[in-house]
């Protein structure tokens, strides 16, 4: 066999192997590029990862977050049993538009993404106000939305400390990130899990999405703030969820009391709870191996 053929049949064998699973830069959040596709006007950013097949899980980002604010050691650990597709929503990041001042546009705006890249259904993981947007979504489209995961949130008419905390993070000086501070408790071991958090989720280094500006979290803040004190006394959201749920939080969630997520479990009619111990807002950070696996353990039942 001559050099060339065997080199011709070399790279034919790698290319077989990468085609039948070894992981590539679209395998991981930190080197998975950046896609667009437009809907209802909006140009939205997306990256992919993970398999072809199987129900795709839609990712829905916190206060003022891109998708450059997930945590790679989250998002890579489920997309090594699904598809998986972080995205901003309009106005954020990389994403053209207006930033909305509102939940239920934020919510419309998130279902025409879905709808644009013409999945029949998805599954959901909504963090802290994403979690609003994926109450939302479940409630008014159960034939698009299969299980729904909910991880540091609250319900409609929870409540919130939301400027309180943010204001006590902002002050404080010798913090390198406000992170720190708004998603881990105090302990030694939990702000040593942030640390950690702050340095995966700094990894990726080219073409990461711009940063939120005052535009963007003043509307955003208004969407919380809103919604968490528009009274819903009869939970009629929540009792209008009939898939099945799974509730994230920290035992100490300081901007979204982990007393909602205690109501949420209640009030739901298909619903699992977990609470992580000494963990604040970004539990699902702190504790991202534990998490990773009870995700894919509900998302595959």
């Amino acid at each position: 066999m001559n050099k060339y053929l065997k080199s011709v049949l070399l790279m034919a064998a790698t290319f077989s192997i990468v085609e039948a699973g070894t992981a590539s830069a679209q395998d991981k959040l930190e080197t998975a590029p950046t896609k667009f596709i437009e809907a209802s006007g909006i140009k939205f950013s997306y990256r992919t990862l993970g398999k072809s097949t199987g129900t795709p899980l839609i990712l829905l980002q916190h206060f003022t977050g891109t998708m450059d604010y997930w945590d790679p050691a989250v998002v890579n650990g489920l997309a090594k049993e699904r598809p998986v597709i972080v995205f901003n929503n309009t106005g954020v990041g990389s994403t053209s538009g207006k930033t909305p001042d509102n939940v239920a546009q934020m919510s419309t705006d998130a279902l025409a993404f879905i709808n644009a890249l013409g999945y029949k259904k998805v599954d959901l993981l909504g963090f802290s106000l994403g979690g609003f947007i994926a109450q939302e979504l479940a409630a008014e489209h159960p034939d698009l939305i299969g299980k729904v995961i909910l991880a540091g949130t609250s319900y409609q008419g929870g409540g919130d400390h939301l400027m309180q905390v943010l204001g006590e993070a902002f002050s404080q000086k010798d913090s390198p990130d406000p992170r720190l501070w708004l998603f881990f408790t105090h302990s030694p071991e939990s702000q040593q899990a942030g640390r950690e958090f702050i340095k995966r989720a700094s990894a990726r280094t080219q073409n990461r999405d711009p940063e939120s500006g005052k535009d963007i979290a003043d509307a955003q803040a208004k969407a919380l703030i809103v919604w968490t004190n528009t009274n819903d006394p009869e939970n009629k959201l929540l009792k209008s969820i009939t898939q099945p749920v799974l509730i994230v939080q920290g035992s100490n969630d300081t901007m979204l009391g982990t007393e909602s997520s205690v109501t949420m479990f209640k009030t739901l009619k298909n619903a699992q709870l977990v609470l992580f111990p000494d963990s604040n807002h970004g539990s699902i950070f702190q504790y991202h191996d534990t998490f990773v696996k009870t995700a894919n353990d509900f998302l595959n039942q």
